[in-house]
């Protein structure tokens, strides 16, 4: 058998163990999704009108604020599912089963890509549920070609992928579950202080440029671009080598901390 064949088998046996692990213990997949259609139901309904008023500088409209809320709750959820994926290369890497799998004629990257790929998958089927939501509290994609929805669908596809090596990494770096989990809140406090809820016109001086320099803003204004048909300009770009970036940068760590010694 060839190493490519290799590695594809092993991948995808990989990939079955987490897929059936996040479907025996849903818990976790749930709790993290909950944040996210919690907010979302949150800052339409009880801030819709306020905010949109604030935002527009007219009479409120609610229904402007949930088109423009929608596109950063759903990245946000990519944010949050990744947590998961913490939690769950920290118990692969502390209760022994990496040691086992070491001692197995196995492709070695096949359990990083397993994991990664499992991830990304309830990402994007995470995404699928909060957008129904999303859609069932009156979110409508105006003006978008198929393009568009295409081109959305590959940066939320991409953006997941970023930042599930990037938890890879934390959950390997971290002793136990629990600091795993709080090595990810990052992935799910920097989505507050973007352009999710309000825009960075709306934010003071001092504190536009935390919002702007940041991976989330720039993947929030192309998807917001993108499925209301408005312009991108530059977002576009920056979006893509955010996750380029966060990939490569992710997938080296995380292979490098694979790769050392077993703790």
């Amino acid at each position: 058998m060839s190493s490519l064949s290799l590695a594809v088998r092993d991948s995808s046996t990989m990939l079955r163990r987490n897929l059936l692990h996040a479907r025996r213990y849903p818990s976790l997949t749930l709790n993290l999704l909950l944040t996210p259609v919690v907010l979302l139901l949150l800052f339409v309904y009880v801030f819709g009108d306020v905010m949109s008023a604030g935002i527009g500088g007219a009479g409120a409209d609610r229904s402007a604020y949930v088109a423009y809320l929608v596109p950063g709750i759903l990245l946000m959820t990519i944010g949050g599912t990744t947590v998961g994926t913490a939690v769950s290369v920290s118990n692969d890497m502390t209760e022994g089963i990496i040691a086992r799998f070491r001692t197995m004629a196995i492709h070695r990257g096949s359990v990083l890509t397993g994991h990664v790929v499992g991830s990304v998958l309830q990402a994007v089927l995470s995404v699928v549920v909060v957008g129904a939501v999303g859609a069932a509290v009156g979110f409508r994609s105006t003006g978008a070609t198929l393009l568009e929805w295409l081109a959305a669908f590959g940066l939320l596809t991409l953006f997941a992928l970023a930042l599930t090596w990037i938890a890879v990494g934390m959950g390997m770096v971290s002793p136990n579950a629990e600091a795993a989990s709080n090595n990810a809140l990052p992935l799910i406090f920097l989505p507050l202080v973007s352009s999710a809820f309000v825009p960075l016109d709306a934010m003071p001086g001092w504190f536009r440029p935390i919002a702007e320099y940041q991976p989330f803003t720039p993947a929030i204004e192309t998807l917001r671009g993108l499925l209301l048909g408005t312009g991108i300009g530059n977002n576009g770009w920056l979006a893509v080598a955010w996750c380029l970036a966060l990939t490569a940068l992710g997938h080296r760590w995380s292979k490098r901390l694979f790769d050392r010694d077993p703790r």
